[in-house]
Parts: structure tokens; sequence; C-alpha cells
């Protein structure tokens, strides 16, 4: 079977995405779960040693109340917040006490209802009356369980004002009602302000001091309660999360994971002094309010009780609410855990049960002595110990990997990258076209021996398989049409490797003319050698320095090869004309453009251009190397980026984003039709507009630094020009089908290509931030000056041209502020001219933000590649190749790689956010091929 190779490239681009959802499938395991279905009760706690009581006989929230008088008084302010309360908090799952799935973090802009034990459904079983206001997630994760409750949407960040008046407007009413026992407020501007500004943005403050007044006036109503007579309050104050210096979250760092918790109530001692924070798990909080407020701890809560909370109880309650806490967390350890009797945990917490029975016989005898005190001190050490140590087992437990769906993925990704270096020689041909042998494979012995094991082995694992599995799961058709398709893969892979094995009698087969040349081996090592760096979590971390290396010692290469051009070559130029490159380069349809006549200079300066491109590629690369601080270990140091934004530096901003649009437009508008121009300008007027109608920069009239509004008009303003631009394009490029002469349809192609590249500009320079416009204005500039004096002087051919535009791709990934961590993925851009959140446009918004730089040099390449006549018959194919080879290298290594180190101490820190990066960008690539197959197939429609 015979494909062209851009649509061989992107079958192969398909295959491997799917391939790596499965393997993305088994590779994030499901969360540790009890088996049981049904929810705790009351009727599970644990009878209580020698008394051979079943209930849970206390309330620390609700009974037992001491005198309110010992409740500090006075205003509520940051600094009022006892020390000696304050613990810092990490992980997640403030109700349900498990720890979720990594993939959760992913997975949750749309959160459905919250089936699992949850402190929530409790509270609402054992009748207590909950009111809610707040983020609108809490609704949806727990319909029908508030008496009262009014949502805000939790994702349009823009907005960090009116989702906070919407919960205090109801404040001072409810305050005064007796008619509800938990009260939840879940305020979301602080979290808007740091993804909108960062941490240090001039917002914060006044934020702070509006939520200090808020915690003023619910502590002042709760002290008046108390002064009535009622029983004893809590007021818990925590964060579901922390900040990181981009006002992010969802990555590992210190500001990320930790957050203060504050629980204040006259229930507790009024400590003297000061204490050092202790250090909790946030699953523990979910047990401790549960045992607090008399409810049943959740099924599947890992977490274990906080002893300052309780530690003005008797020791009997202490030990008794200790041992309900150890027998839930028992249960959960035998469910999940075939060898838990191993664990050192269990056996400690059956230890101290004996020894709570010991105990509790003296007690009820009415042994009085300090030998009985002194023996319920070391049961409650040993119970405490008990349950660290089995909370501990049940974190790092997290989840089963479905081994037998990563498996499979992962040799589906092998084979994808075995069959695309296997078919390099065809592919890079003149004739771009590479031959499968897979009708002979369908007819041959071994592919049916293949079929007949694969299938007896899926039927052997799914029947002794002991942990989850997906592929199990599966309908028996899908999976078998899965197997065929394996083994005809296999048995294509071996009938070419066959043919490729070297004969005495064997001709060259026709095509297969590809050569490796000294760029060409430079640029292989470099992608293998960067690939192979990223065996360590360091390189992982630090990934960017690897692509500015790389960069650099490019642009060393290319200035070594324009000064042999220009003066070692200069004698061989006709011959070296004459030899011809693998792609030769054509004339550009229509007038070329040249900088060095456009401004007044002599053609043969041209040549002081192509030495001076390679230099200002590497002057630009170092400037926007300062403008945003990526990575792990210098992430918090201050860069240009944040001195701009700085408020002080306002006016420095406008300035130079104002130059930056003005340089886009002189870069972007010479390949435009004259309505293409027009809507350029204003559409980049409209971007600076936007910029300031939301803050970021002045107007020169403007003196107030106040933002004017939203910015939802200026943005939907901007939009049009965008939707505009784009339709002119494509009307351009479906004309250009239609056409009869092959120049005319050359010509209207390569102008409609180039302002649907005009038009994705225009949309990236609206997302991107106003210090980020010259990391576009450099891409731009960079693009231009390689094109018009490398790429064309050097005769460089299509497989070396696409090498060059990955890896300026992968740079300015990294130049954009970007890394291998969440937490930098700037969501606040999916809702850029939205009033509310609308899922599809806000992810298509912060994918093309965050992409933009491979996105940018993906779509110049193709645009880059068209515009040539002589190029553009097998340029695109090549491109396309080389795009389906570049991302399925790394791919495949990678997932090889995290199945290898799957326990190593950062897998979800380091591995696995590096894993989804690699699954996106591989989605990213796959689009792009299918548009070069799209547009590569006039060639076979057009003689």
């Amino acid at each position: 079977m015979k494909l062209s190779s851009s649509v061989f490239a992107l079958l192969c681009l398909i295959c491997e995405l799917v391939s790596i959802a499965l393997f993305l499938r088994g590779f994030f395991p499901v969360p540790v779960k009890s088996s049981l279905s049904d929810k705790s009760k009351e009727t599970d706690f644990p009878a209580e040693p020698q008394t051979a009581k079943y209930n849970q006989c206390l309330s620390l929230f609700y009974s037992g109340c001491p005198n309110p008088n010992e409740m500090p008084h006075g205003s509520v302010n940051w600094e009022y917040l006892d020390e000696d309360a304050i613990d810092r908090n990490d992980s997640t799952a403030l109700t349900t006490g498990s720890i979720p799935g990594f993939i959760d973090v992913v997975m949750n802009l749309n959160s459905p209802a919250l089936l699992e034990d949850n402190l929530i459904w409790q509270a609402k079983s054992a009748g207590k009356r909950i009111i809610f206001y707040g983020d609108d997630t809490w609704v949806r994760l727990f319909p029908k369980h508030f008496m009262e409750h009014d949502g805000t949407t939790s994702f349009f960040v823009s907005d960090y004002t009116e989702v906070d008046n919407n919960v205090t407007r109801h404040l001072d009413g409810t305050l005064k009602r007796d008619d509800w026992e938990i009260l939840i407020l879940h305020y979301l501007g602080l979290d808007h302000i740091g993804h909108i500004s960062g941490p240090h943005g001039s917002l914060i403050g006044p934020k702070l001091m509006e939520m200090d007044d808020i915690i003023k006036k619910i502590h002042a109503s709760l002290i008046s309660k108390e002064s009535e007579g009622t029983l004893p309050n809590l007021l818990v104050l925590c964060g579901d999360h922390g900040m990181s210096e981009t006002g992010s979250h969802g990555g590992s760092s210190e500001p990320e994971i930790n957050t203060p918790l504050v629980l204040i109530s006259p229930a507790f001692r009024r400590k003297a002094g000061f204490e050092e924070p202790g250090v909790l798990e946030q699953v523990d909080l979910t047990p401790t309010l549960a045992l607090g407020l008399g409810l049943p701890i959740s099924k599947n809560s890992v977490g274990h009780l906080i002893p300052a909370v309780f530690e003005e109880l008797s020791l009997r309650e202490q030990l008794r609410l200790l041992q309900i806490n150890g027998h839930q967390l028992s249960r959960l350890l035998q469910d999940s855990n075939p060898t838990f009797h191993k664990e050192d945990g269990y056996e400690q917490f059956r230890v101290a049960e004996k020894s709570h029975g010991s105990w509790m016989t003296l007690y009820v005898d009415g042994n009085t002595s300090e030998v009985l005190s002194n023996m319920g001190k070391k049961v409650l050490k040993q119970y405490l110990e008990a349950l660290k140590a089995m909370s501990s087992a049940l974190s790092k437990q997290l989840g089963k990997y479905d081994m037998y769906s990563m498996i499979m993925g992962m040799i589906f990704i092998l084979q994808v990258l075995f069959l695309l270096l296997l078919a390099m020689p065809e592919a890079l041909s003149r004739e771009a076209v590479v031959d499968i042998p897979l009708a002979s494979s369908l007819l041959s012995l071994p592919f049916y021996l293949l079929c007949l094991f694969g299938s007896a082995l899926h039927v052997l694992v799914c029947t002794s398989a002991g942990g989850p599995c997906y592929l199990c799961s599966l309908p028996w058709v899908l999976v078998f049409t899965v197997i065929l398709l394996s083994s005809a893969f296999t048995c294509a892979l071996v009938s070419m490797v066959a043919r490729r094995m070297p004969t005495s009698n064997k001709t060259p087969t026709k095509g297969s003319d590809w050569t490796l040349s000294e760029l060409d081996a430079l640029l292989l090592i470099g992608t293998v050698g960067h690939t192979l760096s990223l065996a360590s979590s360091s390189f992982i971390e630090e990934e960017h320095q690897t692509w500015y290396f790389l960069l650099n010692t490019l642009c060393l290469a290319i200035f070594q090869d324009v000064c042999r051009k220009y003066f070692r070559e200069q004698r061989h130029r006709d011959e070296e004309e004459d030899r011809g490159p693998l792609l030769p380069t054509g004339a550009e349809e229509g007038p070329s453009f040249s900088p060095a006549v456009e401004l007044g200079m002599s053609p043969g300066s041209e040549k002081w251009l192509a030495l001076a491109t390679p230099l200002l590629t590497l002057t630009c690369c170092r400037l926007l190397r300062s403008l945003n601080q990526t990575g792990v270990q210098w992430a918090h140091l201050p860069d240009f980026g944040h001195w701009l934004n700085s408020g002080d530096h306002k006016a420095f901003l406008s300035v130079l984003a104002a130059v930056s649009l003005v340089l886009i437009f002189l870069l972007v508008q010479r390949h435009c039709s004259l309505v293409s121009k027009i809507a350029l300008a204003l559409g980049l007027l409209g971007v600076y507009s936007y910029r300031a109608a939301v803050g970021n920069v002045l107007f020169p009239w403007q003196h107030s630094s106040r933002a004017v509004s939203k910015g939802t008009v200026e943005a939907r303003f901007v939009y049009v020009f965008v939707l505009g631009i784009l339709f002119t394009g494509v009307k351009d490029l479906l004309r250009s089908q239609v056409m009869p002469s092959a120049v005319d349809s050359g010509r209207l192609k390569s102008r409609g290509l180039w302002e649907v590249y005009s038009g994705v500009v225009l949309l990236v320079a609206l997302l991107f931030r106003a210090h980020n416009l010259p990391t576009l204005a450099c891409c731009l500039l960079i693009q231009t000056v390689m094109a018009q004096f490398i790429w064309k002087k050097l005769h460089y051919d299509a497989a070396q041209t696409t090498i060059m535009h990955y890896w300026f791709g992968q740079a300015f990934f990294y130049f954009q502020g970007n890394s291998n961590n969440i937490g930098t993925v700037d969501i606040s851009v999916g809702f850029v001219g939205l009033e509310s959140y609308v899922e599809a446009p806000a992810i298509f918004l912060t994918a093309l933000s965050t992409y933009a730089g491979p996105l940018l040099w993906a779509c110049h390449l193709l645009c880059f590649l068209s515009s040539q006549r002589d190029r553009a018959v097998m340029g695109l194919g090549h491109g396309s190749y080389c795009f389906a080879l570049l991302r399925s290298i790394p791919a495949a290594f990678y997932v090889v790689l995290v199945t290898s180190l799957r326990y190593h101490l950062f897998i979800w820190s380091v591995f696995s956010p590096k894993l989804l990066y690699e699954a996106m960008h591989t989605l990213i690539n796959t689009a792009v091929c299918l548009f070069f197959t799209f547009m590569d197939q006039e060639r076979s429609t057009r003689p």
C-alpha cells in the first residue's frame, strides 16, 4: 500500500495519539477507594473496650462548652490569628479525606456530582442544616445537600469583585439567623487576582483587607452568640491551594501546596507565648471535623485526627476518638492492600487496641492512681503512632497502575516509531511516497499466529488480573480489532526490515537517495541528545536550558554555513548551483521581498545581512531568556517580566507593548491583501485597547492606572477582525483549488496561507500578556530574517528547515514563560472576551496561548514551504513526516521512562506533568500534520 509522506505521517500520529491515550488511562492510577459501595454509618463504630458500647457518645463543638469568656475578644486582623492555632497543610480533598488521582487536577474543569462518601453527605444525613455561598463547584459536587445556596462561576477569572460581593451580600442576614448549623463560604476573588496579576500585584493588598473585615464580622457574630449562652462554635479558615510566583497553582512548589489553616473556638485552650506552627496534611482536616461534629468518618478518608483539637477532652474521650479513627483506617487498609497485615501501622494499631482494653479495665474498676494516667498517655502515644503509620501507608499507595493498558500502549507507540524510522528513506525521497507491505502481511501465516497469541494473552490477563484493567472492560469486538491492527503492524515492520537488509545483487530502491549532511547530523544528534536528557528529573525541570543550548548551537552552525557560502566557496558557487541541493529552491511566486532593496541597500549587502542574521537571532534569544524566568530551580527569582508588571513601570511597559505591536504589524502585513492589512492594523489597536481596559498598560491621555472596564468589548472587537482575516484567507485557499492556471493558483494559495497565519498572529497577540508581546515580535522578526537570508539563500532542504522550525518552536514555548509544571499554565486567557465560563472556548484559548510558540513556527513552516513552487511539490510531505518523527522519538522514550520509574520519588511532581505535556504536544502536532496533509493533496489533484 503506497501512501504519500504527509498521509503516512498523519496516520502514524493518529495511531500514536490513541496509544498515548491508552497509556495515560493505565498510568494515572485510581485513588484508594473502599470496595464497599455504602457510606459510613454510626453502626460501623467499633465497641469501646470493656464497655461494649458502640455509640460515639460525644460531639466536641455541640456539647461540653467551656467558659465563653475564655474566647479572646477584639478586632480580628491577620495579626490576631493566634500562632498556636495556625498549621500549614498541603495536599487536597477537604470533604472526602481521600487523595485524588493526579489526573483529577486536569479533569476538574467540569465537576460532576460527588458520589463518594464525604463530610457534607454525612452532615446532611445527620440532619445538619447547611448553607453555602460561593464557588458553584460545590453546588455541582453536592446537589440537594444545601438548604440554601447561591453559587458563582469559579472559572471566570477576570472577575474578582462580583464573585466575592455575591457571597458577602448574604452574610449579614445569615449570621443573624439561627436556622442553620453549618455555613460554608468560598471566596474566589483572591484566587482570581492571583491568576491575573500574580501574588505581588497591586490588587492583592486591598483584597486581603476585604477578607480581614469579613473574618472580623463573622467572628464578632460568633462571639455574640457565645455570650448568649449558646454552645461553642468553630470558625475554620483555610485555603484549598496556594499560589506560585506567577499566580497559578497545580504544581508542587512550596508556595502552591502550603497554606495556613486556622481553627478558632472557645473549645480550645488559649496558650501563652509563641509556638512554631505545626505541619499537617490537608486530609487530616476531614476526620477531625467529622468526629468533632459527631459524624462518622468517610470510608475513603486517609487522614488522621489532629491531636491539638481534642487535647481539652478527657483521656477516655481522646482514646475513644483515636480508636474510631484507627478502626476506619485499618478497614480501608485491609480493603485496599492484600498484604495489610505486614504494615507496621496495622500491627501497632492492634497493639494499641489491646493496651486500650487493659486501660479501660482499670478505669472501669475505679482506679485513679498515677499508674492509670501514665498508662493512658502511653496508649495515646501508641494510637497516634499507629494512625500516622496507617495514614502514610494509604497515602503512599494512592492507587494501582493498570500495567496491561500501559504495556499495550507502550508497544503501539514503539511500533509507530519503528515504522517511521524504517520509512525514512522513502518518506524523504524525491517522490515522497512510502510503500507499506500491509496487504501482504494480512495474508501471511505469522499474522494469524500473532492474532491467536494476542487473543489468548488477552483472555489470560483478563481472567487473572488482580487489579483494575481498562482493556478488559472494553467490548470484545473492539479489543479484537486492536489485536488485528497490532499484529498487522508487527508483520509490516518485519517485512520492511527484510526489505532494508542489504543483499549483494539488490539494486538501490528508486527514490531512496536520502543522504545525511553535516547539518543533518547536528540536528539529529541534538534531537536525540535532548530526548535522552529527559531521563533525569532535573533535566525535565530545567528542560528549557537544553533547548536554549541547542538553539545557540544551531545559530553558530548556521553562521559557519553563511561564512562558508560567501567567503570560502565563492569560487565554486556555480558548480554548487549546478549540482544543486536535494530540494532546489524555486523562485517565490510573485515579486520577491528583499529587505536589502527596500532599505535602499545594494544587493551585494545581503551577504552582510545574512551574516548578521544568526547573531541577531542569538541576541533576541538572550533577551527573551531574561524576560520570563521559568523552570523550577530559579523560577522564584525576579525577572524582567516581574519588573515590567510592577505598578511603578507601567509607563515603560506601555511603550514597549506599543512598539512591539507596531513591529508585529510591519512584519506580518507584507504578505496580506489590502483589506487584511487594514483589519490587522485595527485588530492590533484593539489588542492595546484591551490591555489598557484591564489595567495592564496606559493610554497617553490616561492619568490613572485603574482599570477602565473588564475588556470584554475590546476583546470581542479584536475577535471580529481575527475572524475576518481568517475568512479572507480561507476564501483564497478555496479559490486556489478551482483556478485553471497553476501559477495563479499557487500565488492565491500562498496569499491565503499567509493571511490565515496573520489571523493566528493577531489572536495570539490578544491572548499574550502585555509583557510577552516582545516575545511575539521577536518570534516574527527571527522568522522573517531567517526565511529571507538563511533558508532561501543557503538552499536548506525541507527536512532541515522543518527541524529548525521545530527547535525554534520548542525554545519559544519556554520563552513564553512555560515549563513542565502545570502551575505555569495561564488559565486566565481562556476568559478573554467572555462574560461567563464557556468550556469549549476556554479550553481552546488556553491551549492556543500555551502552545503559541510551536504553533506559530509550524504555521510559518507551512506558509514558507507552500510559497515556493519547486519546494512545495515534496516539501510539505517531508515537513509533515519530520514533524511526526520528531514527536514520536521523545514520546516513545518517555513512556518507557515513566513506566520504569513509576515508583520514583518525583513521579507525580516531575514526570507526570511532563507526560501530560508530551500528550498535549502530540495532539497539537497531529492537528498541524492534518493541515499539512490537506494542503499537500493539491499536488495529487493538480497536474
